[in-house]
């Protein structure tokens, strides 16, 4: 099949929304768009202002806001089918002088029969609608393989200490929703599977509503879909792709563990709001540096390229980038035998570069990238964090243990309290039975944590889930670490060549093995059983692979030893560094199989982004990755101190 990526597509529909009022002379006119919290945010994730402008929008308003009558000028609404929007809509175009001449409207998800019969009763105003359409869009284009249902709160709501049933149906019935309009806006039909709740493979454990948490939204994406199938044309009768649906216990490290890529490193360390990097720039009239807003995406050829990379590659392959522009320049050459020839550093390249008289768009991005890749490396170098991650990944791959985390608090009395917390955290993770009681206390002072940095290590028992199910579990994908096992993963790696130069890149997300078995029909149907019940001769689901999957080897560690491919040069093979998939994109990517949806309850990572993107072109199946919301450390960190801090929000804690 042909790849037509997420974040391109939703691009598209809301372009061909916006271009479906014009009819006849009205191609000169202009039009306002209305729009409500939810689908500005839409919006804002998938076209840019000066992009809305060129469609012949001149002015986009909040639907809750009192506006100006334009009587003359057609509007558009893109709205969710609330109530409340609908009656707004009927008060703006019904009477004797309504506030604009037209409405065209588009719902952001399915409209419910009792509000299309309430629109049609008022006839004075059907006649001034132009279109009354459900777009199917309410989730947000991260990435070309990524969305967000933009549920903030679902740790909170649904992992939370004091269990609320209400509010947590209330947050998977939005979710559900939002996850279902992806698939009706691709026109595809998935096999829905999803984490088996633990007392369905253990009876004599006790079903927690987070426990139920994978099915219950398994449930409410398979009853839109069947919906779907009936209500909107062309969309498929019979599977399309397949959906896995699992939950943030699936993997407690991923969030917390530093990952060493450029994108995850500029999220992590730089405090960015979004996408957004604040850069200095020459003041033009000579004063001090002024600063400019800009944002790394997609359309950035270098962030392309770089943004998987480990930030040791990328930043090598900057300073090679940069030397090769300056050795084309006179005015850099000049400027470089008056040094007598010595090596360039990364600052003197970039002063260089803005001292030079004029700037391609090309350089501009240059010198950004420098700059951002030289503030990453003196963060890493002032806190020590090359030593903090390599206890990271000595202590997931069982080269660690407890004596070298004392050690380490003793003897790095200057490593940050964030750095501590976050290996704290992750020791957690791993030896949960080592938390019980007075250990893990004496522990967390020891590292001089706070009373609210304790609640965030203590919470981590909340994304566990029953500890019977733990300690009769032989799942592949346990987060339990037996110490009483060898050391080292059985499983020799994957590619059979040496660990590479980027000893921190070891870590791999516990998603990259679930889609991994999944692709190959090899995960386990009592731990992942499927809403719609596939047949045998669907891709993958041979029954020698079913078999297969329930003779899974023992796991010695929480991550098996594999070379880490996605930090290997970048003339490798494997397809996953960027250059490399945009090299392949044109011939690979038409031979693609069926697309794989991951949906991850409680927030993704970016390790886990990194992981679809590669596997995308190992599987040769388009792997896109959803999540609830998109976290970086920080934010996961503060969100998991909620999870018993019932009177605060997310505004009053930061890490």
């Amino acid at each position: 099949m042909s790849v037509v990526y997420l974040g391109c597509f939703s691009s598209g529909l809301l372009h061909e929304m916006l271009r479906s009022t014009k009819t006849g002379d009205s191609k000169s006119t202009w039009k306002v768009l209305i729009m409500d919290k939810v689908t500005i945010k839409i919006m804002s994730y998938s076209c840019k202002m000066a992009e809305i402008t060129e469609e012949g929008v001149s002015l986009v308003e909040d639907i809750y806001r009192r506006r100006q009558p334009l009587p003359t000028m057609d509007a558009i609404y893109f709205i969710q089918p609330t109530k409340e929007n609908v009656i707004i809509l009927l008060s703006d175009m019904s009477g004797r002088a309504p506030l604009y001449k037209k409405a065209f409207v588009f719902f952001s998800s399915p409209i419910s029969k009792e509000l299309v019969n309430y629109i049609k009763k008022d006839t004075t105003v059907l006649t001034r609608i132009g279109a009354l359409r459900e777009m199917n869009l309410e989730y947000f284009a991260i990435d070309s393989q990524g969305f967000i249902t933009d549920n903030e709160r679902a740790l909170e709501e649904l992992f939370g200490d004091e269990e609320s049933s209400r509010k947590g149906d209330a947050c998977l019935n939005v979710m559900a929703t939002r996850v279902a309009t992806v698939f009706a806006s691709l026109r595809e039909l998935p096999f829905v599977r999803y984490r088996a709740a633990k007392s369905s493979l253990d009876a004599n454990t006790m079903t927690t509503f987070r426990d139920l948490v994978p099915t219950k939204l398994a449930a409410g994406v398979w009853n839109c879909l069947v919906k779907y199938k009936s209500t909107i044309p062309n969309f498929p009768q019979t599977e399309t792709c397949e959906l896995l649906i699992v939950d943030r216990s699936i993997d407690q490290i991923a969030p917390v563990i530093h990952e060493w890529t450029y994108d995850a490193m500029c999220h992590d360390l730089l405090g960015m709001d979004g996408n957004k990097y604040v850069q200095e720039v020459p003041s033009k009239t000579g004063g001090p540096p002024e600063k400019k807003e800009v944002l790394l995406e997609d359309h950035d050829p270098i962030w392309l390229e770089l943004r998987h990379a480990h930030i040791a590659d990328a930043s090598e392959r900057l300073h090679e980038k940069m030397t090769n522009f300056l050795s084309k320049n006179k005015a850099a050459q000049i400027h470089h035998n008056s040094r007598d020839g010595g090596e360039l550093s990364t600052r003197d390249l970039q002063k260089m570069v803005q001292a030079l008289p004029q700037y391609s768009e090309q350089i501009d991005k240059l010198s950004l990238h420098v700059e951002i890749a030289g503030k990453i490396n003196k963060i890493i170098r002032d806190l020590g964090l090359k030593d903090v991650g390599q206890l990271e990944q000595d202590l997931v791959f069982g080269d660690a243990g407890t004596k070298e985390l004392i050690n380490f608090l003793r003897t790095k009395q200057d490593a940050t309290r964030e750095s501590k917390l976050r290996l704290l955290m992750i020791y957690a993770a791993i030896y949960s039975d080592k938390f019980e009681g007075d250990k893990g206390l004496k522990l967390m002072q020891l590292a001089q944590l706070t009373p609210e940095d304790m609640n965030a290590v203590n919470n981590m028992r909340l994304l566990e889930g029953s500890s019977d199910a733990k300690k009769t579990s032989s799942s592949p994908f346990s987060l339990k670490f037996d110490v009483h096992k060898k050391k080292h993963a059985a499983r020799k790696d994957r590619s059979g060549e040496e660990e590479t130069t980027w000893q921190l890149s070891r870590f791999y997300p516990m998603i990259e093995e679930l889609i991994e078995k999944l692709s190959k029909g090899e995960l386990a149907k009592n731990e992942y059983p499927c809403m719609n019940d596939p047949s045998p001769t669907f891709h993958g689901t041979s029954n020698p692979a079913s078999i297969r999957s329930s003779q899974a080897p023992p796991v010695h560690s929480m991550r098996q030893r594999r070379t880490p491919t996605w930090a290997r040069p970048r003339n490798s093979d494997d397809g996953y560094s960027s250059d490399s998939i945009l090299r392949h994109a044109s011939s690979d990517f038409k031979k693609m199989g069926q697309r794989i949806f991951v949906f991850i309850i409680g927030g993704a990572t970016r390790s886990e982004l990194r992981v679809c993107h590669k596997l995308t072109t190992r599987l040769k199946r388009e792997i896109v990755l959803g999540s609830s919301s998109l976290d970086d450390p920080p934010q996961f960190i503060t969100k998991l101190k909620l999870l018993t801090a019932h009177e605060l929000s997310l505004d009053d804690l930061q890490i």
